[in-house]
């Protein structure tokens, strides 16, 4: 079996602001990154350390797992540790804080025999619809994304907290929780340390061919997480059957309608989204 990419798409958050998504697909490997955004200064050359990391993230990985490594954690290990020489090599000064390293979120999958390796970092997701109409989601986007709406919500008060202006307020707070990524007892994402792959979660599923898969990051799958205009299953329909382009419209359109996020609250006001709508094809 191997993959079909019938569409892709990502968005920046903003026009003046770099894409910090990345993604790759291959005939039997595809993935997204999804760069954490930068709270301070940027320690490697080019526009954003998040958009570096997401972008040498996603490259390597795909060169890895394509390489014929064993395992799809093997792949990761490899990756990571390509990132960590070259963040070592390339940067200014070493960090001061943790929250000063590139971090990123991950999804990737990869073709074994009759089977699906998922495995991921962070918080984006991918939607499965086997040909009898069986959904599986792979990832922690929802509850992840629920925990950062609260967040939000608390944080702002009735003044909303999508405006950049807001946003300076709330950034010891978020430097302080960035600070905690990567530690013992603390979530773990992509990171410039082969330490990293130890801790990504990992599912095996078997498929069907004619399987459809929605892989994406945490910020168009705002469309279910923060804006509930769909569930999963309709989120999949209607990628299939509108398109993933007009997805893209919708969800910068109920962003440009709630520019201060009151009816939404959320640290920004539109995310990078990225998305792959595959095919599993035999």
């Amino acid at each position: 079996m191997h993959f079909q990419l019938l569409e892709s798409l990502s968005l920046a958050g903003a026009a003046d602001k770099p894409n910090e998504d990345s993604f790759a697909a291959g005939a039997r490997f595809a993935c997204v990154f999804d760069g954490a955004t930068v709270l301070g200064e940027n320690l490697m050359p080019g526009r954003s350390d998040a958009q570096w990391i997401a972008q040498f993230g996603a490259r390597r990985l795909k060169a890895h797992a394509e390489a014929g490594e064993a395992k799809l954690g093997d792949a990761l290990r490899s990756a990571a540790a390509d990132a960590e020489k070259s963040f070592n090599a390339l940067r200014k000064r070493p960090p001061q804080e943790n929250y000063e390293t590139p971090f990123a979120s991950l999804m990737a999958l990869s073709l074994a025999g009759a089977g699906l390796d998922a495995l991921w970092l962070g918080d984006c997701a991918a939607l499965i619809r086997e040909p009898g109409g069986e959904i599986t989601m792979l990832g922690e986007t929802l509850a992840k994304r629920g925990r950062e709406r609260e967040r939000a919500r608390t944080m702002a008060g009735p003044k909303g907290g999508a405006a950049a202006s807001v946003r300076e307020i709330f950034l010891p707070a978020l430097r302080t929780a960035r600070n905690k990524v990567n530690t013992k007892g603390a979530d773990w994402l992509f990171a410039p340390d082969p330490r990293c792959a130890a801790h990504a979660h990992a599912k095996r599923v078997e498929l069907a061919p004619d399987s459809l898969i929605l892989l994406a990051t945490d910020g168009f799958l705002a469309l279910v997480s923060d804006y509930d205009k769909y569930t999963p299953e309709t989120l999949l329909s209607a990628a299939q059957g509108r398109g993933l382009a007009a997805l893209g419209e919708e969800l910068r359109a109920i962003e440009a309608g709630d520019p201060e996020g009151r009816l939404y609250p959320r640290f920004k006001n539109s995310d990078d989204a990225t998305a792959l709508l595959l095919r599993l094809s035999a």
